[in-house]
């Protein structure tokens, strides 16, 4: 039996630290709550917006999937394994952390007004100590098709995605004309999250900008924009969930 767990936007962890405008649809940092650690193998959902000209400074990862998708503005990403990147709307970014990495994540806009507003996501790999990797690729052609694109995989049948070192879980993400729809995929676990618009999930009703809805047993339940609005969804499509988290 499908069971819908909403997360309203205005409910989440928020950190402001000046630079940066940071809401967590998960425990994260300072934040902590025991009953929210994560849904699925998804543990971080990070709404985040970075000021022209600051970011992240280096930082160490372990063990983790991270999957970065830029709504607006350029994220410069830089890490301890050689790799440089100029992420913007449309290309999707994968580091898998593994044995450990350093990277650092940066507002492109150094001398602009524009700040850079992105959500990053975190999924438990299922083997840990992997050499750490990179990847980023432009999935804007599959987006114009419409309909829920996977674009960060461990799947089979994703091919055109790039990978992650997951084989349960799938980030899909679906540009939304007014009026158009999406289907949720068949899977144990479906997290939704709503980047841009308002959206009608079957089952749940209206959803604005920054709700999220945690699906158990999603089974097809069709994603609407409204008919006077575009909206952008972001939906993790999971086979298994954490057992130790």
């Amino acid at each position: 039996m499908t069971t819908f767990d909403t997360r309203r936007a205005g409910e989440r962890f928020h950190t402001r630290a000046g630079w940066l405008d940071s809401h967590h649809s998960f425990s994260f940092s300072r934040h902590y709550d025991p009953a929210n650690t994560h849904f699925g193998l998804l543990l971080v959902s990070n709404d985040d917006t970075v000021a022209p000209g600051t970011g992240f400074d280096t930082h160490p990862h372990r063990d983790m999937e991270i999957v970065t998708w830029v709504l607006s503005g350029s994220l410069v990403h830089q890490d301890s394994q050689g790799h440089n990147g100029i992420i913007h709307p449309g290309l999707a970014q994968r580091m898998s952390a593994g044995s450990g990495i350093l990277h650092s994540e940066k507002n492109d806009a150094v001398g602009s007004p524009d700040p850079v507003h992105f959500v990053q996501m975190w999924v438990a790999p299922d083997e840990n100590g992997i050499t750490p990797g990179y990847e980023q690729l432009d999935v804007r052609p599959q987006l114009e098709r419409g309909g829920l694109v996977p674009i960060a995989s461990g799947r089979p049948g994703h091919d055109a995605a790039i990978r992650i070192h997951q084989k349960d879980a799938a980030l899909h993400v679906a540009h939304l004309a007014a009026g158009g729809f999406a289907t949720l995929p068949y899977a144990p676990f479906a997290h939704v999250f709503v980047a841009r618009g308002i959206v009608d999930l079957e089952g749940v009703g209206p959803l604005a900008a920054g709700d999220a809805v945690r699906v158990s047993d999603a089974s097809g339940q069709r994603i609407t924009a409204l008919p006077d609005t575009p909206a952008e969804i972001l939906v993790w499509e999971m086979h298994a969930a954490l057992t130790n988290a």
